[in-house]
């Protein structure tokens, strides 16, 4: 049996960014994890996720280089063959500082779209399919002083479903939408505990195996 590698290309919501210790979750509680141990030793997922990536814009406020865009040509040949990248982006890109929008973070995506289906990969293997997930939404945490900083960004994430879709049927990806599946910890407004991460790895899981035709 060929085995079949899975490429999942987000932030720190795949990574498994803890909101209340701010460490990162257990291996096991990981929806990466969780999408795994649901496919099977015949598929090989293959996290990389870094907290505050964007889809193609550059923040200088950290350490990394948070721009996807920059870094996913070198993962993309660094992992092949694959067979499917799935993407999780786009609630960094709506950060104030940034100036960004929903619609700055559908073109961003579009360009990580591009760049998956435009990469030569030789004789590594052919084009990858690709999930697009937009990501959940963001709640409020009752520090009156975080809700109102964060109160355009809990905007803009409500659109980016309706956009993305848009873009997978564009541009032949598939697509779900996690805000239906997982909601954010008011501890703070963003990220997920255990309970919630392990479900978007339980509801993604189906749907990769059917574009991985297993």
């Amino acid at each position: 049996m060929v085995m079949k590698s899975v490429l999942c290309f987000g932030d720190s919501l795949t990574w498994g960014h803890d909101p209340e210790t701010g460490a990162r979750h257990a291996y096991e509680d990981r929806w990466t994890s969780v999408l795994q141990k649901s496919l099977g030793h015949g598929v090989r997922v293959i996290p990389e996720a870094l907290g505050g990536r964007t889809t193609v814009f550059d923040d200088h406020t950290s350490a990394a280089d948070r721009n996807g865009a920059k870094i996913l040509p070198t993962l993309l040949q660094s992992h092949a063959p694959l067979d499917l990248v799935i993407l999780m982006l786009g609630t960094n890109d709506l950060k104030e500082y940034l100036g960004q929008t929903a619609i700055a973070a559908e073109r961003g995506m579009r360009r990580i779209v591009q760049i998956i289906q435009n990469h030569d990969f030789g004789k590594t293997g052919q084009t990858p399919s690709i999930l697009i997930l937009s990501p959940p939404h963001i709640c409020k945490t009752g520090d009156k002083e975080m809700d109102d900083f964060m109160s355009l960004k809990r905007k803009e994430v409500k659109k980016l479903a309706a956009r993305y879709e848009l873009l997978a049927d564009e541009t032949g990806c598939g697509f779900m939408d996690m805000s239906t599946v997982a909601k954010p910890s008011p501890v703070d407004g963003v990220h997920l505990d255990a309970v919630e991460t392990r479900a978007i790895g339980a509801a993604v899981a189906p749907i990769a195996a059917a574009m991985l035709l297993i």
